[in-house]
């Protein structure tokens, strides 16, 4: 039997995909459960985690982080991004002065009639104002900026009124 480290074609699997959902939901979670749940030893599921990491499919784990007691009143704004033209010079200036911008979390090329999305934190909307008018405005080869303000992440459980 070949093993699957060797395999030129290799795609993972049912049990592959099963192994990654459940760490894509807590990275942390112990590789005795993790078999447990796909139904694997301990060994057996730890050496498929090892070749999904050797592989790439698996490229790290990272922490998300919570809002903390001062972020809670802080303000996720979505942002659409048109620029003048799509040459890489334009995009690598744009990226480069986004990733000097800390209030940008995330950034996103897209295909369709934006060319980016970015998510920011901010801890006001004034202060947003001000990012708005001193950096994204002022972004390499920036046409158009629309700005959507979130009301709260439905993904995140809500906090119990008292």
């Amino acid at each position: 039997m070949r093993s699957v480290c060797n395999t030129m074609s290799w795609t993972p699997d049912n049990i592959d995909r099963a192994i990654l959902r459940l760490l894509r939901v807590d990275g942390r979670r112990p590789n005795s459960e993790i078999a447990q749940e796909v139904g694997l030893s301990p060994s057996a599921c730890l050496r498929r985690i090892k070749i999904l990491e050797d592989r790439g499919v698996i490229r790290g784990y990272t922490v998300i982080t919570g809002p903390h007691e001062d972020d809670e009143r802080g303000v996720d704004i979505l942002v659409q991004v048109t620029l003048d033209r799509q040459t890489d010079d334009y995009l690598s200036r744009f990226e480069h002065a986004v990733r000097q911008c800390p209030e940008v979390r995330e950034c996103f090329l897209m295909t369709g009639d934006v060319d980016y999305w970015l998510r920011l934190r901010t801890e006001s909307v004034a202060a947003y104002e001000a990012i708005h008018g001193e950096v994204l405005s002022r972004l390499p080869g920036v046409t158009r900026i629309s700005s959507s303000f979130a009301m709260r992440d439905a993904l995140r459980p809500r906090r119990q009124r008292r």
